[in-house]
Formats: C-alpha cells, sequence, structure tokens
C-alpha cells in the first residue's frame, strides 16, 4: 500500500478551526501515524543534473522526453537492481522485469512504491499515468494497467533513466 493511500485511510473527519477573523476554515485531521521509510530528497539545478547526466538522460529525466523504443532495451538479464540514473535510488528488481514488446523496459512492480511518485499526464491528448523517482522528480515513464500478474501492471521505463547494477 502506498503512503498516500495509507493517508488517504487514516483521515479523520473535517474539524474546523476558527481563524482570527472569526470565519472558520476545515482542517486534516489524522486518526494515527503513518509509518514510512524517509525518503531522502536529491535536488539539483538543471545545469548541475546536465553536467551529471549524458544529453538523452538529461532530456528524459529532468524534461520529461521518450526516448525512441527499442533504444536501452538490452540491459543483461542477470540478476540485479535498476537504479534511478540520477539518484541511484532502488527502482526495480530484476525479478520483476518482463519483456513487454514495446521497446522499452517493463516492470511488473517497484521495490519500493515509496519511491516511484505518480502524476496525471494528459500530454499527447490521451490520459496516462506518468511514473517519477520521488528522491530527485526524474521522470522514469508511465504505468499501464496490462501488466502481468501478479499485480497487472506495467511500469514503461525509459532505459536512459536506468542504471543496472548486477548482484
Amino acid at each position: 500500500m502506498s503512503l498516500k493511500q495509507s493517508i488517504r485511510d487514516d483521515l479523520a473527519a473535517w474539524e474546523l478551526k476558527a481563524l482570527p477573523n472569526g470565519s472558520q476554515i476545515p482542517a486534516l485531521e489524522f486518526t494515527q501515524e503513518v509509518e514510512t521509510e524517509m525518503i531522502k530528497k536529491v535536488t539539483k539545478t538543471d545545469a548541475e543534473w546536465s553536467d551529471q547526466l549524458s544529453n538523452l538522460a538529461f532530456r528524459v529525466t529532468r524534461k520529461s522526453a521518450t526516448e525512441r523504443p527499442f533504444t536501452n532495451d538490452d540491459f543483461p538479464k542477470a540478476a540485479g537492481k535498476f537504479r534511478c540514473i540520477c539518484c541511484d535510488a532502488e527502482l526495480f528488481d530484476s525479478s520483476s522485469k518482463f519483456d513487454s514488446g514495446t521497446g522499452w523496459p517493463s516492470f511488473f512492480q517497484p521495490i519500493n512504491d515509496e519511491i516511484i511518485g505518480e502524476k496525471d499526464d494528459r500530454s499527447l491528448f490521451v490520459r496516462r499515468t506518468e511514473v517519477i523517482c520521488n528522491c530527485c522528480d526524474a521522470h522514469l515513464g508511465h504505468v499501464f494497467p496490462d501488466g502481468p500478474q501478479p499485480t497487472g501492471l506495467r511500469y514503461c521505463i525509459n532505459g536512459a533513466a536506468l542504471r543496472f547494477v548486477a548482484e
């Protein structure tokens, strides 16, 4: 379960708080603490990211571009982890990788739901769900509901956004 869903599930009733002028605004109150790993945020300027990344990786991760299919689909089939090219956060395990036939590395689940963020993407006149690295806000790709079991999800990730580390 994601942190966002946990917070929604733990949300208590609205409580009205009085402002100094006498008006009231609704405030949220949580009924219990949500335990989660702390995510260390990595923040850099575009110039710093540009110095660190290849041109393609910069365009993909920092400007939300999409690489051409079959550009970076040649990762080893060995056991290992796929990490964010920007901040080195562990994103996907090789055991969740599958061949979707799309030309982009595809996974059916992330290592940690808290590290992968989701955003509504309405570019290209189609509604999609963009996935980002919550540690550095890098654009990774998109997630679709047409993947294999056990999740039924297909995380379609730009290979330029990933770095593979063998175990």
